[in-house]
């Protein structure tokens, strides 16, 4: 059977696909000389993997947790008889971290970063019968050159630090389409009207051409255009017949066919959907279609025990978005790695807020130069899920402290947040989560601090006369920046992190991890959890100058204790406990 066999992209399905995962050849290559040696054009490799699980995961049939500078897959590809004469498009999910790809021996191209899709036209390279398909894949964390998110450059993992992922991670399959086809789309929508403006972009022969779309919301029509191609884009409206909006716990998606034609005959033919919604920030508050909502937001690190990066099930990406929404959360950070459109899709389809990060650790950015080495990938990954309603805000940065006496560029920040704004107008950003902020819609905060009465006056409060009275705490958090002045919108964007006494730890502890953690000292009890969970999370809720928070975290990551759930997804307690805590009307709710 064929590992992680479902469509890889929900939101631009084709039928006239092959999924290239299972059975690879695979060789380590840290001496980085297989080019030299020829293994471009090898009709085999030392070892065998199982695709798309990384070297490093047991899934992968590997295990192989040291580091790899360099790795070698290679694989027939045979085209269908019922494809011949069709361009051939091939497709990578994520290749961590430089991947280069030769078919037949013949180089066709790269792609630098390890988080973001890339494909390849590979018509010209094959041969009528079987292809050679190899690809090579650089990683070198200990760099400083490459976003490499929580991913350890010690030999071991350690604290926040976890197992590597290196070369192909997500789906590789290839497509069938005509000369002409689509090759991607956009959708912004108008919860006034109700309608949505389609963007679609193009390849190939237009002459003579129409584009086609058909709208609908559970198999009712709800619109429909067809507009004549004289570009390689196509932009049109389309009035929607009903507005069905989609909302927290609530994923309302309309249907989208997109039809590339001419003379009436179908070219090619996509598959789409999207969400109804606007978001934006309302003086103190987060809005959701012009309704206050409060973030419950849990910190999601997207790190499985059998597949370290990639998830072994599509149901296993659901279920985690499940389990979230079990303990009263309605989001989540999605921290310091880029996530796969899958679990995108299943936030879009459970009305699950989520913020796009990127995996910024393990970048130095003390130099302005080293934007070269994050941004095209951000670029990439704004655009990939820029569709996707479920995704409520971006942030692209966390935790940039100056490190080693070495100040981080503040102009990369603000670059990169002005960026992100142009290629987004309809989403807020926070520049850099928890640390020096430099210019941010939102003042974003980390606080692990573990005694409840300590944790309340960290907050700020309005005196009776209306006078706002900023705590020392929050003066002090951003002084050399911007002290909170009691009108920016507030995120605590990461705080518990709460363990449980060391013996529960070793109960939820591999056997052979003896340095498991969590922050502060650890409940020695359930009661002891539950009563400082509650504390902390009340204080959020109560304060009204707090739009959302983030709580550390939804599951234990390999040496890290501090889950609501252990690493193989079980409940360490009763969720309904934690439901009932997290789901009561919050303060600036009730304004």
């Amino acid at each position: 059977m064929i590992p992680r066999n479902e469509y890889p992209r929900p939101q631009f399905v084709r039928d006239a696909w092959m999924n290239l995962n299972g059975e690879w050849d695979f060789e380590i290559d840290n001496s980085m000389c297989g080019e030299a040696k020829g293994f471009q054009r090898k009709e085999g490799l030392d070892g065998k993997i199982t695709v798309p699980f990384c070297p490093e995961s047991i899934l992968s049939g590997i295990g192989n947790t040291d580091f790899m500078l360099c790795v070698w897959y290679r694989r027939d590809l045979i085209i269908p008889e019922e494809h011949k004469g069709k361009k051939v498009i091939l497709h990578f999910g994520a290749v961590d971290y430089l991947a280069k790809l030769h078919v037949n021996g013949h180089y066709v191209g790269e792609h630098r970063g390890g988080y973001t899709p890339f494909s390849f036209d590979i018509t010209p390279y094959l041969n009528g019968g079987k292809n050679n398909v190899v690809l090579t894949a650089y990683d070198d964390i200990r760099s400083n050159n490459q976003p490499a998110g929580k991913q350890s450059k010690g030999f071991h993992s350690h604290g926040c630090f976890y197992t590597r992922t290196t070369g192909i991670w997500q789906t590789v399959w290839v497509e069938f389409v005509n000369e002409s086809y689509i090759k991607g789309v956009r959708f912004d929508t108008d919860i006034s009207t109700p309608s949505v403006n389609i963007k679609a972009e193009l390849c190939g022969d237009f002459s003579g051409c129409t584009l086609e779309a058909d709208v609908s919301y559970e198999g009712k029509a709800m619109g429909c255009a067809e507009v004549n191609i004289s570009a390689n884009t196509a932009s049109f409206p389309i009035a929607l017949a009903e507005k069905h909006l989609w909302e927290p716990g609530c994923g309302r998606l309309y249907d989208v066919k997109l039809t590339l034609k001419r003379d009436g005959k179908a070219l090619d033919t996509v598959s789409s959907y999207f969400g109804l919604r606007t978001v934006c920030l309302d003086k103190r508050a987060f809005k959701i279609n012009g309704k206050t909502v409060f973030g419950r937001f849990v910190l999601d690190q997207g790190f499985y025990p059998d597949g370290i990066y990639t998830a072994p099930s599509d149901e296993v990406l659901k279920n985690d978005i499940i389990y979230s929404m079990q303990l009263g959360f309605n989001g989540a950070r999605l921290h310091e790695k880029i996530f796969e459109p899958r679990f995108l899709y299943w936030a879009d389809k459970l009305g699950y807020l989520v913020w796009g990060e990127h995996g910024n650790w393990g970048l130095d950015i003390t130099e302005y130069e080293q934007i070269q080495y994050f941004l095209p990938e951000w670029v990439e990954a704004v655009q990939r899920d820029i569709n996707h309603p479920s995704i409520i805000g971006w942030c692209p940065f966390n935790e940039t402290w100056d490190r080693c006496g070495r100040k981080q560029n503040d102009e990369i920040l603000r670059t990169v947040y002005r960026i992100t704004k142009a290629l987004d107008s309809t989403r807020p950003v926070i520049d850099v989560s928890g640390a020096y902020r430099v210019e941010s819609d939102v003042y974003d905060v980390h606080d692990y601090t573990q005694n409840v009465e300590e944790f309340k006056s960290h907050y700020p409060i309005k005196e009776k006369d209306g006078d706002f009275y900023s705590s020392e705490f929050l003066k002090k958090y951003h002084s050399h920046r911007q002290s909170f002045d009691g009108n920016a919108p507030l995120f605590i964007s990461e705080y518990g992190g709460i363990g449980f006494s060391d013996t529960i730890l070793r109960q939820t502890c591999d056997s052979s991890q003896s340095d498991a953690w969590s922050y502060g000292d650890a409940p020695k009890s359930e009661e002891e959890f539950i009563a400082r969970y509650k504390g902390l999370t009340d204080t959020l809720l109560d304060n009204p100058y707090v739009f959302g928070f983030c709580y550390t975290q939804l599951y234990n990551v390999e040496q890290e204790m501090n889950g609501l759930l252990t690493y193989e997804r079980k409940f360490k307690l009763d969720p309904k406990i934690i439901y009932d805590i997290n789901t009561r009307k919050a303060a600036i709710e009730e304004e």
